[in-house]
């Protein structure tokens, strides 16, 4: 069965840093790109990062630069989202999503996560 699965959600204080998994089975990841995206409640979808088969990041919003970063482990098939000085603004739903490369609008992009939920609050 073909899947990703996001893991390592939860609720924290701000200031605080979360490490988001996306691990995928009955596929390998290998070769492709993995783009995170988060929805809060209300409010659109929102691309925040990606990562290419090459370890390259692209960030898919500027509100992420400098707190966030990807990277891969190919071995365990998954890919991680680090996610540093969190505040109440980064409070959504998480989500994980393959495509071939970083550039690709999100209608291009292959399969899903469920998707796991942080919050920021004090």
């Amino acid at each position: 069965q073909v899947q990703l699965v996001e893991s390592g959600g939860g609720v924290v204080q701000p200031g605080s840093s979360l490490k988001l998994s996306c691990a995928a089975s009955g596929f390998t990841l290998d070769y492709y790109a993995v783009g995170w995206f988060r929805q809060a409640p209300g409010a659109e979808r929102e691309g925040i990062i990606c990562i290419n088969e090459s370890d390259e990041i692209r960030y898919l919003s500027e509100s992420v630069e400098g707190r966030f970063t990807a990277s891969r482990d190919n071995f365990r098939n998954t890919v991680y989202l680090q996610m540093n000085s969190l505040n109440p603004a980064d409070t959504a739903l998480y989500t994980c999503g393959d495509v071939c490369y970083c550039s690709r609008p999100v209608g291009r992009y292959g399969y899903w996560g469920q998707g796991t939920q942080v919050t920021v609050s004090a």
